[in-house]
């Protein structure tokens, strides 16, 4: 079994934000006994960056930039040093820890794609546990991945990994936010994520932490369409690596594999890229996408807000303007607005005939 494992800033760094060695060492224990029995692993950490502000804050400046070139020069500071906790760690239980810093071009282009899958089973096979993180020292910050919660989902499906574990600061998925409500309940099991699910998650639970339960809910339905069950529990609970492979007890939130899967390409389009703006279609658009899986054309749009360019992400509602699509478009955003309704033939021709070809669509219901 292959089993891609995130743990999250708050599970991984102390309260003054130097890197938690104890909860490394913990990790890496659960690793050792996973790989003597058989399995592979690859961990997708964060806590550079909070690891960077702790190494300023020990010179005097406690103060956290919040400005993205400020946060990627923090996380050059903290990222080798977070590096070198899970090498002693993962030495002390006679693993060795492999470095691997991922982009989001590393999975929107074929190559690279091809190439990061290659590195990362290789390591595995040589029984090295990969430690990835986003490289976010030099990361665009208009393209990348947002939180290492969607990168571990899209490391899952690129190793066809079998289980994907996201260990965070609290038990699971609960039925409300357990930090202002007392009735709150821990989701065992998850078959279907839906809107109210979602609404269900809230927001982050650390100020060091980008992700949060909807993160995290965001990338179990990612890991789900990639046909990856997908487990989110306490990093601090005993043994809840190996308890999640097994399935053994309540571990925490389980998330049942999706009967549809999505190729990396279209799971990219539909999670990860943030939209640019939203096209409005027909009735009869909404039902070529759904039904027979067409391109959307000019003619069958209704509306077209936001501003976009070509090769940005739109999201693609029905005339009651619930999203059920997700695409790339080909025209920018002035030009969908003055071409909407027009048949083909009325188009001029130089303009492509599709709005958003298929092969660039999603279909998100």
């Amino acid at each position: 079994m292959i089993v891609v494992v995130k743990i999250g800033t708050s599970s991984v760094t102390r309260p003054d934000g130097g890197v938690d060695e104890g909860a490394v060492l913990k990790l890496g224990t659960e690793l050792a006994e996973l790989l003597s029995s058989g399995h592979k692993a690859v961990v997708v950490t964060s806590g550079a960056v909070t690891a960077g502000v702790a190494v300023l804050a020990a010179g005097g400046d406690t103060r956290r930039p919040t400005d993205p070139v400020a946060l990627q020069a923090l996380s050059a500071i903290g990222q080798h040093r977070l590096m070198r906790v899970y090498d002693d760690a993962l030495g002390r239980v006679g693993l060795i820890a492999g470095q691997v810093l991922l982009a989001p071009t590393d999975f929107a282009h074929r190559a690279r794609y091809l190439h990061a899958r290659d590195t990362l089973r290789r390591l595995i096979d040589l029984g090295i546990v990969p430690i990835v993180n986003e490289n976010d020292a030099i990361a665009d910050d208009e393209i990348r991945f947002g939180d290492n919660d969607r990168l571990a989902a899209l490391v899952a499906h690129l190793l066809q990994a079998d289980l994907l574990v996201l260990l965070t600061d609290t038990a699971g998925l609960f039925s409300a936010d357990p930090r202002v409500d007392e009735a709150a309940t821990l989701i065992e099991e998850v078959v279907e994520i839906g809107h109210e699910l979602e609404l269900a998650a809230g927001g982050p639970g650390s100020d060091n932490a980008r992700g949060g339960m909807a993160s995290k809910l965001a990338a179990a339905k990612m890991a789900s369409w990639s046909g990856v069950r997908t487990v989110i529990a306490a990093a601090e609970r005993p043994s809840v690596l190996v308890d999640s492979v097994r399935g053994a007890g309540t571990v925490g939130t389980v998330f049942l594999a999706h009967r549809r899967v999505l190729n990396a390409r279209k799971l990219w389009i539909a999670f990860a890229l943030r939209p640019c703006g939203r096209l409005v279609v027909d009735d009869g658009a909404r039902r070529a996408l759904l039904e027979r899986g067409t391109s959307l054309l000019p003619s069958g749009v209704l509306e077209v807000s936001g501003r976009f360019s070509p090769k940005d992400a739109v999201e693609i509602a029905g005339s009651d303007g619930i999203v059920f699509a997700k695409g790339i478009v080909r025209a920018p955003s002035a030009r969908a607005g003055e071409w909407m309704g027009r048949r083909t033939a009325e188009l001029p021709p130089d303009v492509p005939p599709e709005i958003v070809h298929r092969d660039d669509l999603v279909v998100l219901v």
